[in-house]
């Protein structure tokens, strides 16, 4: 049967929301439900109107990420977008709008820009990484310790990577801060992005010129002599991109470690002498609950077929991180069977996988053993059932988590 007289047979309308597997509790009965009624490909919506396909088999997902031929990574392959069915102040935009960096480019361009990125990633001193991010998480629990109460992802997950990876680029933490504030508010509004956008270009052309006039051993001194970036653009372009990428995914796992750690009896217990520790606990949310549930996305390059669903030129497709994780085919529902094991796809394949992995389990792994050694007898304040998420159909972070704990006493006295 042809392809175009079968897209005629699916119903468009009425289509569950893709955001209907983030918020739940329960994300993985809302992919096999989905999974039920369409197989491992099924229609969803993006938006009201806005429709794409969600890629949910580990399988079929591998497919599409190692096909650069059939599946473009440039949204100006997106039909919905070219032809402005997705307006300019979509929510979409900050994760589906193109822009010309790495992330939005496919083949010879892909693989130019991405150098500097595994180059750069390449050139850091892990010695150096580990005492730099152990200080700024040790700085910013001090900062709250005295209290005996914080929330952990708004005072803590949520500023770690910024701070962290900002600093790889010799950003200082009080520009740091004042950058993230500037992203935030860059990728929450794309009706009113001036005024942001103007900030992140001045902080990022500031430490550009600093570097310029004062050689330093960093990512931008990295950046601004690779050959393969030809003006102060694109290597803009990059610090944004490397910098807003390990933001929003390395808080959700960080949060969502802390989590885990603090609220599941197989890893709390781990701080009274338990069975399981960190490294298992990264691996689980990785598979469980990793950075990125719903990934935006590929573009059907031609008509073809995926998991017998009629794909049409021009289609979006989400990558189902979170589903493809839980597909049988690879992964099993008991957890002690699963240690140890790292074929999730957390991190995506093909040429487009994440190309700082271990940069990333780093800064998690530090931020997270940081906050559960120096907060004494940490605790949730709120039944774990509670742990509100915060809105998005790409991610499942914790709203807020807060915690108590024994302050610590006054320093010894001699």
């Amino acid at each position: 049967m042809p392809t175009t007289h079968r897209r005629r047979l699916i119903d468009m309308t009425g289509l569950t929301p893709l955001s209907a597997t983030t918020v739940t509790p329960d994300p993985q009965a809302a992919y096999r439900e989905l999974q039920e009624r369409w197989g491992m490909v099924a229609p969803v919506e993006l938006e009201p109107g806005i429709h794409a396909w969600l890629v949910m088999g580990h399988h079929e997902l591998c497919q599409v990420v190692r096909n650069e031929q059939l599946f473009s990574r440039d949204p100006n392959n997106w039909r919905l977008f070219t032809e402005g069915v997705v307006t300019a102040d979509s929510g979409l935009g900050p994760m589906m709008f193109p822009r010309d960096n790495a992330y939005f480019a496919d083949g010879d361009k892909h693989r130019r820009l991405r150098g500097p990125i595994d180059d750069g990633i390449a050139s850091l001193d892990e010695h150096r990484m580990s005492r730099f991010i152990r200080s700024t998480c040790a700085d910013l629990v001090r900062g709250f310790e005295q209290r005996g109460a914080a929330d952990l992802v708004a005072e803590y997950a949520a500023v770690v990577p910024m701070l962290t990876v900002a600093g790889f680029f010799g950003i200082s933490p009080e520009q740091g801060e004042e950058l993230r504030m500037a992203l935030i508010a860059l990728v929450s509004s794309a009706a009113d992005s001036h005024e942001p956008a103007l900030q992140v270009e001045r902080i990022l052309s500031d430490t550009m010129a600093e570097r310029r006039r004062e050689h330093a051993d960093d990512l931008t001194a990295e950046f601004l002599r690779h050959p393969n970036l030809h003006n102060d653009f694109e290597i803009q372009q990059s610090m944004v991109l490397m910098i807003s990428a390990g933001y929003e995914t390395t808080a959700t796992w960080i949060a969502q470690t802390l989590r885990l750690m603090l609220a599941d009896q197989r890893f709390a217990g781990r701080l009274r002498g338990g069975r399981l520790g960190l490294d298992d606990a990264l691996d689980e949310v990785l598979w469980r609950d990793p950075p990125m549930s719903n990934m935006p996305a590929r573009y059907a390059l031609v008509d073809c077929e995926l998991a017998g669903q009629p794909i049409e030129r021009g289609d979006a497709l989400i990558l189902g991180m979170a589903a493809a994780n839980a597909d049988p085919r690879v992964h099993t529902n008991d957890p002690w069977l699963e240690i140890g094991n790292r074929s999730h796809l957390a991190w995506s394949a093909g040429p487009h996988a994440c190309p700082a992995q271990r940069a990333g389990r780093m800064i998690t792994r530090i931020a997270v053993d940081t906050a559960l050694h120096r907060l004494h007898d940490v605790t949730l304040a709120i039944p774990a059932d509670e742990v509100m998420l915060l809105p998005s159909p790409w991610t499942r972070c914790p709203a807020s988590l807060p915690v108590r704990f024994t302050p610590p006493g006054p320093p010894p006295r001699f």
